[in-house]
């Protein structure tokens, strides 16, 4: 069985159009009134050059209650107790970093990132929260909303994997296409969608963190030899009684090659002939089954008897000889 590909690092690739760098708030950009720097008084500040200044750099409050959740969120569980903890930074400091929106129907907007602190500044009491808001197409939002999760590093491989499958079905990007804007390889792109072919129940134990990425892939291996109930079998099996992963490829590799682990046949040793004619004449002289182990002149004679008639009758034979 080929060895579990782990998943490869993410290595930070340049995303396309404007790249996603330009659209990830790096850290907190309040932004105070421009100061305009000292020009001559022959070359004024033209309009333009203000109304070039980029939007993105704005931060404005929005209230809480205005902003609509994340349809492309993949993250299925947040930490109580870190929550809790960026609860307690955030009544004591504020928010460090802004949260990013996208204009919504009706005055509301659209979460992009930063879902973590809107549920933190909820903890806190906050009512509203420092956003920038972005003028983002759904394809978009979706990518950054998956490159903030993969950046965290957090995201179990089950979210991951259901990420990248999200990118391909909706938007109809290839392996390719979703590696190169998001800053995996193809190959992990590809390992990771694979995953979603496992029994719901297998998924389930992998979103639960009690399977790994790892133990999935041999899991997965697995389909080609059980039936589904067979591999969400084997998996609750894992689980239960804590199998490595060498635990886990080893059950695979005795389904691949059932005959590989069976134990050789015990051949038995080939009878002296003049302990064979021996062996043969007590049976005839006592009318029972008996059996010669010889080694090297030393060994057993093993006389067998159907019942304690017959063990009497076999031993008034030998008193008589």
């Amino acid at each position: 069985m080929a060895a579990v590909e782990e998943p490869k690092p993410v290595e930070k690739r340049r995303a396309l159009g404007r790249g996603l760098d330009s659209l990830l708030p790096s850290g907190p950009r309040m932004v105070p009134p421009p100061i305009a720097a000292p020009v001559p008084a022959a070359a004024p500040v033209r309009s333009a050059e203000i109304e070039a200044r980029p939007e993105s750099d704005i931060v404005q409050p929005i209230p809480l209650d205005r902003i609509d959740e994340n349809p492309y969120q993949t993250r299925r569980s947040f930490d109580p107790a870190a929550l809790e903890e960026l609860a307690e930074s955030i009544k004591a400091s504020g928010l460090a970093q802004p949260v990013v929106v996208r204009p919504g129907a009706n005055s509301r907007y659209v979460l992009v990132l930063g879902e973590r602190r809107c549920r933190a500044a909820k903890l806190a009491g906050k009512t509203s929260v420092p956003a920038i808001v972005r003028q983002l197409g759904n394809e978009q939002a979706a990518e950054m909303t998956i490159v903030e999760n993969l950046q965290r590093q957090d995201l179990n491989c089950l979210e991951q994997a259901e990420a990248f499958a999200r990118l391909s079905r909706e938007f109809n990007l290839t392996q390719e296409q979703i590696g190169q804007r998001t800053g995996v390889s193809r190959e992990s792109v590809a390992n990771y969608i694979r995953l979603l072919k496992l029994p719901p129940s297998v998924l389930d134990l992998v979103g639960q963190g009690q399977l790994g990425f790892s133990e999935a892939r041999v899991l997965l291996e697995a389909m080609a030899y059980l039936e589904p109930n067979g591999v969400e079998a084997l998996a609750a099996t894992a689980v239960a009684e804590g199998f490595t992963v060498k635990d886990l490829k080893q059950r695979v590799e005795h389904l691949a090659n059932p005959q590989a682990n069976r134990p050789e046949p015990r051949v038995e040793k080939a009878l002296d002939p003049n302990v064979k004619a021996a062996q043969m004449e007590l049976e005839r002289l006592l009318g029972t089954r008996v059996r010669i182990s010889d080694r090297n002149g030393k060994g057993r004679i093993v006389i067998e008897y159907r019942n304690l008639n017959d063990f009497d009758r076999v031993l008034e034979l030998l008193g008589q000889h």
